[in-house]
């Protein structure tokens, strides 16, 4: 249930777009919300998108409009459509899948894939 594998980063100049995927070994539809966060040098992780069980989204607002979080619960998997990207969304991407129980949560993470936009 809780490994989660990220995939699709890589290099891009400003404006163009990436796919990021995230395979989890169990079924996604167990995990309470599956979110991709990211991570700038010396900084906290940040949510950038989140997709609950349910199907409902939330965006962080730069992602707003430029990226879009979708799953394929056939697949187990998760996305990341990033379309315009700017030098600024330089970062290591992360997959997250949470669980809650009785009031508690856990997260599970992906090991990190790099976003690098170049100007």
């Amino acid at each position: 249930q809780g490994q989660l594998v990220e995939s699709g980063g890589g290099s891009v100049q400003a404006g163009g777009s990436l796919r990021l995927s995230c395979a989890a070994s169990g079924s996604i539809l167990s995990m309470t919300s599956m979110a991709w966060y990211r991570q700038f040098p010396e900084a906290e992780r940040e949510l950038v998108a989140a997709i609950a069980r349910t199907g409902k989204t939330n965006y962080r607002h730069s992602a707003s409009g430029r990226f879009t979080i979708s799953r394929d619960t056939a697949k187990n998997t998760i996305y990341l459509q990033m379309n315009n990207l700017r030098p600024e969304d330089t970062a290591i991407y992360y997959c997250n899948g949470r669980t809650s129980q009785s009031g508690s949560f856990s997260d599970y993470w992906g090991q990190g894939t790099q976003v690098t936009v170049s100007s």
